[in-house]
């Protein structure tokens, strides 16, 4: 089984040999094989690390796995999805490996992760790893594997010293987290010693070739697609999103240099391509890219296109992607009130919304899906009322588009300027509130589980006390109410869970991720978040009122 997986795997670059004292490394993804192949970053750190021939890399999944080393010296986990945590406990056990940092010693491997999730807030997490490495992987994984070389036989002491001191190296052993009180909010964060950095800095790459797959199987859970990265951030700064302010600024990968050769190369493998990018159509040679992937020798090329800006949605746009084998669009409008799409910076009206439907219509979509969400702060009942309104307006506008509404429940992410808000109480009746307007109109409504938000929630906004729950959580399962149940067990020991998922906290508190520096400095979240509480003329407690108080500082 598990050699046929491997064996159908069309590799896009050339494995190095490794040196007969290559280091031996494992390096995981924390799910499914065709769950972790389809993950570009994990794909392009794999074929980074297997290219060089000072490295041994074995891949790891829950799965399956390919021949481990007997005695590791590193192991790797790239983690796009909060949840997976209860795999790599899972997994760490596997190895045999304790799970906590703390009880490792001299002959256990270094444990380290990336990836976005632990990019954006590594605390819950940072007491089951070593090292974690903050942002842009290019620069950042070679700059730690030549760091460990030079300390490779030292202690495991001077090892964690040495690799702190690498930018955008984190080493959370090094850092002492101090409380207001034992279940109240952190008081300080700071090294154990003078030369440990006190602020880690998130690495970003600026280079113009962005990633695409290495590698390409029927065996991924989008079979057989190549992985183009067309741009990486998003140039519209809403304000409460993570994949903008995380991973400014705003790259657009090279058309001539980096995304033809690459598409070339693709799709000498496989006909079906996939362009990624939090807002692929912004790039600014996008319609020439579109030209390119509409001559008639791709005319077999099945295209899909990670998520389009909605006024960007031309009627010749949707007439390439229609005959591309693409059948429905994904626009994300979060809210059909203007007051709304102030308040988060979403640069959009109505009537764009409107004409890109018709124009999905006119191109030839039989469906088109847009993104909502619901308890974004500041909004009202009747806010609610014009998205139903909008949606009415766009069945009216294009009939016989299937339509539907995704809508999730407003989720506080760090480093964005709505970090310091907590998750609206009201959010899930707001949920069936929709649900009950659409359902009748024809319009198929899919809600993201409420429950599933105040996880969410708990994970983007915890601390490293977080790390008892989870491990009792995970003998629960992963529902809501087993995550009740171990806040229940740990009463007294830790904050409850109103004070993670739903308090308003204080602009001026120290943020569990206070150490760990973004792109943006806090001062300019500060202005952003003063700016967003101009269009409200609803009093949105709390952060909003101290945040005035600092704008006019």
């Amino acid at each position: 089984m598990t050699s046929s997986v491997f064996d159908s795997e069309r590799l896009l670059f050339t494995p190095a040999t490794p040196d007969t004292n290559a280091i031996p490394l494992i390096f995981a993804f924390p799910n499914e094989y065709s769950v972790g192949i389809t993950s570009l970053g994990y794909q392009v750190v794999w074929a980074t690390l297997a290219m060089r021939d000072d490295v041994q890399v074995s891949r790891l999944f829950t799965d399956i796995h390919e021949q481990l080393p007997r005695k590791p010296e590193i192991i790797g986990f790239s983690i796009s999805w909060e949840l997976d945590y209860v795999n790599i406990l899972n997994l760490l056990e596997f190895l045999e490996i304790p799970i906590r940092a703390s009880l490792r010693d001299e002959n256990h491997p270094l444990i380290f992760g990336g990836g976005p999730v632990l990019t954006a807030n590594p605390e819950p997490f940072a007491d089951f790893f070593d090292v974690i490495l903050l942002g842009d992987g290019e620069n950042l994984l070679g700059n730690f594997i030549e760091a460990y070389k030079e300390v490779r036989n030292a202690s495991r002491e001077t090892q964690l010293k040495t690799l702190a001191q690498i930018p955008g190296i984190y080493v959370p052993s090094l850092y002492e987290v101090e409380y207001q009180a034992i279940d109240g909010a952190v008081k300080s964060i700071n090294p154990i010693s003078p030369e440990i950095p006190t602020i880690v800095q998130k690495q970003t790459y600026r280079g113009n070739t962005l990633s695409a797959s290495t590698v390409v199987t029927e065996k991924a859970a989008w079979e057989s697609i190549y992985m183009v990265e067309v741009v990486r951030s998003c140039p519209e700064m809403c304000r409460f999103c993570l994949a903008s302010y995380l991973t400014l600024p705003f790259r657009t990968a090279s058309l001539e240099s980096s995304l033809i050769p690459a598409i070339e190369r693709g799709l000498q493998v496989t006909n079906r391509l996939g362009l990624l990018g939090a807002s692929v159509t912004q790039h600014p040679e996008f319609e020439a890219l579109l030209d390119y992937i509409s001559q008639p020798k791709y005319d077999d090329v099945r295209l899909s296109i990670a998520s389009v800006r909605t006024n960007t949605v031309t009627v010749q746009l949707v007439k390439t992607l229609a005959q591309r084998d693409t059948r429905s669009l994904t626009i994300a409008v979060e809210s059909g009130s203007e007051k709304i799409r102030q308040i988060i910076n979403k640069k959009l009206h109505n009537d764009e919304i409107i004409q890109a439907a018709i124009n999905a219509k006119a191109g030839g979509l039989k469906s088109l899906k847009l993104y909502g969400m619901a308890g974004i702060p500041g909004e009202e009942p009747e806010d609610l009322e014009q998205t139903v309104a909008m949606m009415r307006s766009i069945k009216k506008a294009a009939p016989g588009l299937r339509l539907t509404f995704g809508c999730s429940t407003f989720v506080p992410k760090a480093h964005t300027p709505f970090q310091w808000f907590g998750v609206n109480r009201q959010a899930e009746k707001r949920l069936q509130f929709l649900q009950k307007q659409l359902k009748p109109q024809g319009i198929e409504f899919r809600p993201e589980s409420y429950n599933w938000s105040i996880i969410q929630c708990l994970l983007s906004r915890g601390d490293r006390r977080i790390s008892h729950l989870l491990e009792l959580t995970r003998n629960f399962g992963d529902s809501l109410g087993s995550y009740k149940r171990a806040f229940k067990q740990l009463k007294g020991q830790i904050p409850d869970l109103d004070f993670y998922v739903h308090a308003n906290w204080s602009t001026e508190q120290v943020l569990p991720w206070s150490h760990l520096q973004g792109p943006l400095p806090q001062t300019t979240l500060l202005k952003h978040l003063a700016e967003a509480t101009s269009y409200s003329k609803v009093e949105i407690n709390h952060p909003f009122e101290m945040s005035k108080t600092l704008a006019k500082k």
